[in-house]
């Protein structure tokens, strides 16, 4: 891994953040279909950097940190905003984003408490579900991009982006309890 620099991944990663406002104001405004396609490009972006980063020897910390953020801020903003505008269920809106604050929080208790082993790599569950949170929002989107209501694929997207989320969730929970056993033996 190299520096910290500044370096063509990290600017796909900063401009992924860019797309954020944007995405937000036109979901705000109605404008699903040009959400759709910032979506998109969101994803692609995603992509890109990754691949850049990796074919290319440009990994840097700041890139190891900003991509998995550029990641989140994306998809929960995405989230709530499509909750804000009646899109997706609250309720939903709201396990997405607790789950998340979870990890994100557990995972700082962790080091400070345990010193979690370094890197720490998503759970093979946690990839699942953030790929049924994009299919959601991709679908959510289109659909009210191109004019269509709710029905079926909603519900069944909807119970399993919870059902993976709330297995996630746990599946962490369990992962930091046994690693604070395992931190309280060795003292």
């Amino acid at each position: 891994m190299n520096g910290l620099g500044l370096n063509l991944p990290n600017l796909i990663s900063l401009g992924r953040l860019l797309l954020v406002p944007l995405a937000i104001s036109l979901i705000l405004g109605g404008n699903y279909w040009a959400a759709f396609w910032v979506f998109v490009v969101a994803g692609v972006s995603d992509a890109l950097d990754g691949f850049i980063a990796k074919r290319f020897d440009r990994r840097t910390r700041l890139g190891a940190l900003l991509d998995p953020l550029a990641d989140k801020v994306l998809l929960v903003s995405v989230y709530v905003t499509l909750g804000v505008a009646g899109q997706i269920w609250a309720w939903l809106v709201v396990l997405v984003v607790f789950r998340d604050v979870m990890i994100i929080g557990g995972f700082l208790l962790i080091q400070a408490v345990a010193a979690l082993p370094k890197p720490t790599h998503p759970l093979f569950i946690s990839k699942v579900n953030t790929g049924v949170q994009v299919a959601m929002v991709g679908y959510v989107l289109a659909r009210r991009g191109l004019g269509a209501d709710a029905g079926p694929v909603d519900e069944v997207l909807g119970i399993a982006v919870a059902v993976t989320t709330v297995v996630s969730g746990l599946t962490y929970l369990l992962r930091w309890a046994r690693i604070l056993a395992h931190s309280e033996q060795a003292l």
